[in-house]
């Protein structure tokens, strides 16, 4: 048996399919409160990414805090996300606030402040990590958006 074709194709496949560079974080947008009870309060939003690269590779966030009117309230950690090759893409990211931590002692003036405004100001910061072939790259995210809230 020959192993030169094998070499060779091998040889191709990676000339091929290379890995210029990791995926550029763009942004981190649509952040909004989706559900509102007297337990929990849900807010989501999307962090995307452009993959420049012939091959994809997986995204998986790893402990984004999420801060409300700068407390620090909750921590999104998710499953491992396939990135698209060559492509723009985006991660959704969700995360529960316990409504009695919103109230506490140390949030009731900024709670106060958003009711009068009906803003709320919610930050997500924290790093999200890309996986291929052995290789990982730490995206730092730090967002940060007023988002209105409803009476």
């Amino acid at each position: 048996m020959n192993i030169k074709p094998y070499i060779i194709l091998s040889t191709i496949f990676f000339v091929a399919c290379t890995v210029k560079e990791h995926p550029e974080f763009l942004k981190v947008e649509n952040i909004k409160v989706l559900k509102s009870t007297s337990k929990y309060v849900t807010i989501t939003a999307d962090a995307y990414f452009l993959n420049p690269n012939d091959i994809g590779g997986e995204l998986k966030t790893d402990a984004v805090k999420v801060y409300v009117n700068d407390n620090e309230m909750a921590t999104v950690s998710t499953k491992s996300f396939k990135v698209p090759a060559k492509k723009e893409f985006s991660i959704p990211l969700k995360t529960y606030i316990p409504t009695d931590s919103i109230l506490s002692g140390k949030n009731i003036g900024g709670l106060i402040n958003s009711l009068f405004s009906k803003k709320v100001k919610v930050q997500y910061k924290g790093d999200i990590i890309y996986k291929i072939l052995g290789f990982s790259y730490k995206y730092n995210i730090d967002r940060t958006d007023n988002i209105k809230i409803k009476l």
